[in-house]
């Protein structure tokens, strides 16, 4: 199949699909006597793969690692846990963040709870406060 078909079934644009040969995720296939790309099953099923990590937020470089694993079939997969692991970890922490940001908002949110002039909106004031250094609400817990 030509790069567009592999696209349209991999749901991925052909950009992505050759910035991931150039990355070395997804192998060069052997051109055809036009000179066009053949690719076969076996890239679909790799794109699918790439794609699936990438649904998880892995790195580029963690979802070689697990591509290489997958190919080779190692007897043991402590590798492909400590990755999992160390991704989960990552997640935990922008978790953990977001929920800090969620609270930093609430915060200034109840610095106005109802309509006002531009002028008297707590949530403007809070803002331009912290834009000239000074405390604002949203970051009187931050430590």
């Amino acid at each position: 199949m030509q790069i567009k078909e592999l696209s349209r079934a991999a749901g991925v644009d052909t950009e992505t699909i050759r910035f991931y040969e150039k990355q070395g995720l997804l192998p060069s296939p052997p051109r055809r006597d036009n000179g066009y790309r053949d690719y076969g099953a076996q890239h679909l099923e790799r794109l699918a793969f790439i794609r699936h990590c990438r649904a998880l937020d892995m790195p580029l470089a963690d979802v070689a690692v697990l591509l290489d694993l997958a190919h080779a079939r190692p007897d043991d997969c402590s590798d492909v846990n400590r990755l999992v692991d160390t991704q989960l970890a990552r997640v935990r922490a922008r978790l953990q963040s977001m929920r800090a940001l969620e609270k930093q908002l609430l915060a200034l949110r109840r610095r106005c709870t109802s309509p006002h002039a531009g002028s008297e909106c707590g949530i403007l004031q809070e803002l331009v406060h912290a834009a000239h250094g000074e405390a604002c609400a949203c970051h009187a817990d931050a430590g």
